[in-house]
């Protein structure tokens, strides 16, 4: 089920999303890797679950492979797929093979930088760019390649793109936007948002482009995530009142703090987006809670119609 059904039915889309193991699936198939035990505890909470690719360049199982696992335990997943690991025939193959496995929503990126992960020896591909990708995209679906020769049965997915509203200045993100707008997406989720003038500053402007809009969470999960974060994670700044808040607490209390703060958030912002993409970095179990603090219910009536 593509999710862009449900924002043509003014559904206030919830996503969540999972990592892949670092390892292979078992053989044994009564053994669940554990982003699939995730996905199976978020499924009663959310409407879509996305499979990062390789996130943060950290090498794991791959996003395609876990997003029909998921996909075969009856999860709707959104498959993440970014330029940095693949040139352009890789992304074409693989959105190709993405659709005739059966998956329905994919998110094109352009994926994090080779030094924030564990292989900083790799060499980054980048063929295209996440704007051109969506070009790329929309041509397959279109029933051409991106060399104009025809293709059998083309592929019908959803196809939703990233933006990031802490980028400073903001008029050059959402010139960026609006190529990927140009380009075919047609939802976005945003990066990690923490702080609401920032957000005031970005919504606005990327709402007359007249695209679904996601607010991105990050679940914090202490005060040393947000200082690494603003240190190390370019596009993204943790108020230094969400780390002190989140410090406040002692470490047995800070999921429910941290759902606290981030339904908080999400609450405030809420009646300006069309749906919400939860991060939790593997604490899932926070977001039924983060939800019920927002007063997010998920209607799950239109999903199946």
């Amino acid at each position: 089920m593509k999710i862009t059904r449900l924002f043509e039915q003014g559904v206030f889309v919830v996503t969540s999303e999972v990592g892949p193991i670092k390892g292979a699936v078992s053989r044994d198939k009564t053994i669940h890797p554990t982003c699939a035990r995730e996905a199976m505890f978020l499924q009663h909470n959310v409407h879509a679950v996305n499979v990062t690719d390789n996130q943060s360049a950290v090498m794991r199982l791959g996003s395609l492979a876990a997003s029909v696992l998921l996909k075969d335990k009856g999860i709707e997943s959104v498959y993440q797929l970014t330029c940095r690991d693949r040139n352009r025939i890789a992304l074409q193959s693989d959105l190709l093979t993405a659709y005739s496995l059966g998956i329905d929503n994919v998110l094109l990126l352009t994926g994090d930088h080779i030094q924030l992960g564990d292989h900083k020896e790799a060499k980054p591909v980048f063929d295209l760019d996440s704007v051109q990708l969506l070009h790329m995209a929309m041509g397959l679906r279109n029933g051409y390649d991106i060399t104009g020769h025809p293709i059998e049965n083309p592929p019908d997915m959803a196809y939703g793109a990233v933006v990031n509203p802490n980028f400073d200045p903001i008029e050059l993100q959402l010139i960026k936007m609006r190529k990927k707008v140009d380009a075919g997406a047609e939802f976005f989720q945003t990066q990690a948002v923490y702080d609401e003038a920032v957000f005031d500053r970005f919504i606005d402007k990327a709402a007359v482009m007249g695209r679904p809009i996601q607010l991105g969470v990050v679940v914090l999960k202490s005060p040393q995530m947000g200082k690494y974060m603003n240190q190390n994670v370019s596009g993204i700044m943790v108020p230094q009142s969400w780390i002190d808040e989140i410090g406040s607490v002692d470490k047995a209390d800070r999921k429910k703090k941290a759902a606290e703060m981030t339904g908080r958030l999400v609450r405030k912002l809420k009646d300006r987006v069309q749906g919400v993409h939860i991060m939790p970095l593997g604490w899932t179990d926070v977001v039924p809670d983060i939800l019920a603090h927002a007063g997010i219910e998920v209607k799950r009536l239109a999903f199946a119609a």
